[in-house]
């Protein structure tokens, strides 16, 4: 090894002096102390230069993990939004039905108080179809011949009259209603025996109307009057309730009424009847004799 010339060895002096003197702050730092604290100086610089760097990262990487986490709990809140928002129909699906319970048995009690008040054997029976063509003409119900319901039985609920039976299957039966146009029946305006406002009830097709004719005009009818079927008909029996009258205009001596009931059944509305095993009594055949006529032997 080549020994080193004086000069070059000057040279490196300063270098040496200058690495010996950062060597020695070196450790003075090292093991000098904080007062207070009694911690290393050197920690403490270190720690806060570590700090320039590490606030940022940790900026960055908090940000960026909450960002994720908020996607992820977004994603969480919208799967449980989905399952509360399924969990209310299934709710209101089940509060619809139950109050369709409790509409249903309210209208069962009134069909059985109805039968319990009725004169006659009430059959009850489910609306399970209407004439699309003629909705408020005809519906049928869930009770036919098996049942004991033949033609031209009267059908009521508890509010009224609804309608007569036209045809009849061994499980079904339709009814025509009191408001198609083409029925008709035997009325009185109030109280049976006591009123002189006969007339005939036919039907408008629709919903909330039927018209009484041919009341005379001299008989004092008012609006707000019960109609009760007068069992002249042949069909229904006298009694049963039809409606109230809202609106009447005035005849005269020489021309009717004309009566616009509402019907008391509810019509548009019903869901369960009640059939009245109701036939007409037979009607009394009078022999018609011919004075002077010779009988046959």
């Amino acid at each position: 090894m080549a020994e080193r010339s004086q000069k070059e060895v000057w040279r490196l002096t300063p270098w040496l002096v200058i690495a010996l003197l950062l060597a020695n702050f070196l450790l003075m730092a090292f093991d000098a102390k904080e007062l207070t604290s009694g911690q290393r100086i050197i920690r403490v610089w270190s720690q806060t230069a570590a700090d320039f760097v590490q606030s940022p990262v940790t900026t960055i990487s908090s940000a960026i993990s909450d960002y994720f986490a908020s996607i992820s709990n977004l994603r969480s809140a919208q799967s449980e939004n989905d399952l509360l928002k399924q969990r209310v129909q299934e709710l209101e699906v089940e509060l619809k039905g139950n109050q369709d319970l409790t509409s249903e048995n309210a209208r069962l009690i009134s069909l059985l108080d109805l039968k319990e008040k009725s004169k006659y054997k009430v059959l009850t029976a489910r609306i399970i179809g209407r004439d699309p063509s003629v909705w408020f003409d005809s519906s049928i119900i869930s009770r036919g011949s098996l049942d004991g319901v033949k033609l031209n039985m009267p059908v009521v609920t508890d509010g009224g009259l609804v309608g007569r039976v036209t045809a009849v299957s061994p499980l079904t039966a339709q009814v025509d209603l009191i408001t198609r146009d083409k029925s008709g029946l035997g009325a009185v305006v109030g109280e049976i025996g006591s009123s002189n406002a006969l007339g005939v009830v036919t039907g408008t097709s629709k919903r909330n109307l039927v018209e009484m004719r041919y009341v005379s005009g001299n008989v004092d009818v008012q609006v707000g009057q019960t109609v009760y079927t007068a069992g002249q008909d042949g069909i229904y029996p006298a009694g049963l309730k039809v409606g109230e009258i809202i609106e009447v205009r005035a005849g005269s001596a020489t021309v009717p009424h004309q009566i616009f009931i509402r019907p008391s059944a509810g019509i548009g509305s019903m869901r369960e009847v009640g059939v009245l095993l109701y036939e007409p009594p037979q009607r009394t055949e009078f022999e018609q004799k011919i004075p002077n006529a010779v009988k046959e032997k």
